[in-house]
């Protein structure tokens, strides 16, 4: 919930509608948590089983998933929260936690897909680096470490500035800041967008162009383990730019601009209405990304898609065993009766 009526003494009243709120994020939300929490687990019970022999890039990848995992489970208090109107009955700390939650997961997604789209430029543009080969599995352990930490610096003012209130006779959990307060949100609301976003964004376009432009150079590649590198490499842009186009491009650049709307003292009423809805209408599909980038996983991962394959068809197979053993048993105890 963002601001239903403002303070401002220039515009004292001013009602939002957002009863698209209802149905639109509770049911994005439930679908996250369904399909989010099951495969986010997996891909984390996969990797840590290999911890020993883990690649940096998959160590990237599992503290991915840690991020996602944690959001995903923070989501049944939200889903209550939009179902039931926006009414917060779980307290302050609960709600300041929950934004923190929100933020820090969708900061954390974007630069560990910024280390991973980097370990892979390195291993397409400068596969020979001695560098490279001098970089082992400790620095991508302390890089996952201080991305852990920056994200924590970026979204602690959070705690600050998510606050609960009364709106028409019921608790709500503000997502962003108090009405009052949106002057004093607006420079960390940009600052977060720019340095949690923005920044990232250009250095994965930069790599990927570069990484491009590598690819489909003639005679770049030649075998077949270099072909399958080679695709590796063009499914991971392809699904790292569905990604940001999906859940953080429309995002920010909405709240962008709803962060602008609503520190403006004369703005109409009715435009900021407009880009409340916008803005809002592209929250819910932020946290899509929790979806998506255990897709990323698996579908870059051939490995792991033959492993996962084995494992649900000896499932399938004890299960059908099982029940085969259980009618064979039946069938005896029928007839010894």
């Amino acid at each position: 919930m963002e601001n239903a009526s403002s303070s401002s003494p220039v515009l004292p009243s001013c009602t939002y509608n957002e009863d698209f709120k209802r149905i639109l994020l509770p049911v994005v939300y439930s679908l996250v948590f369904v399909l989010g929490l099951p495969l986010n687990f997996a891909v984390m019970l996969q990797l840590w089983g290999t911890r020993r022999s883990l690649t940096r890039t998959n160590i990237y990848t599992l503290n991915l998933a840690a991020a996602d995992f944690l959001y995903v489970c923070s989501l049944p208090l939200l889903i209550y929260n939009y179902g039931s109107q926006d009414y917060w009955p779980f307290g302050e700390l609960t709600c300041r936690w929950i934004r923190f939650q929100f933020y820090s997961n969708l900061h954390g997604s974007i630069l560990f897909l910024t280390c991973i789209s980097v370990q892979r430029y390195l291993g397409i543009c400068h596969p020979l680096s001695p560098w490279l080969r001098r970089a082992g599995r400790k620095l991508a352990w302390a890089v996952c470490a201080s991305v852990w930490i920056i994200v924590v610096l970026l979204c602690a003012p959070t705690f600050q500035f998510a606050a609960t209130g009364i709106q028409r006779n019921r608790t709500v959990c503000y997502d962003l800041s108090l009405p009052e307060r949106s002057q004093q949100y607006y420079p960390y609301g940009m600052a977060l967008t720019c340095l949690g976003f923005l920044l990232p964004f250009m250095v994965i376009v930069l790599l990927y162009c570069r990484m491009a432009r590598v690819l489909c150079q003639p005679g770049e590649v030649s075998g077949e383990a270099a072909k399958e590198k080679k695709c590796k490499a063009a499914r991971m842009i392809a699904i790292v730019v569905l990604v940001f186009s999906v859940s953080f491009l429309p995002f920010h650049v909405t709240k962008t601009m709803y962060l602008l709307v609503r520190t403006l003292p004369d703005a109409p009423c009715q435009l900021r209405n407009i880009f409340s809805v916008v803005y809002k209408s592209t929250r819910p599909f932020a946290s899509m990304n929790s979806v998506l980038d255990p897709i990323l996983f698996y579908y870059t991962q051939a490995k792991i898609r033959r492993s996962t394959r084995s494992l649900l068809l000896r499932i399938t197979t004890h299960r059908d065993n099982s029940r085969q053993g259980e009618r064979s048993h039946k069938k005896t105890f029928n007839h010894e009766k």
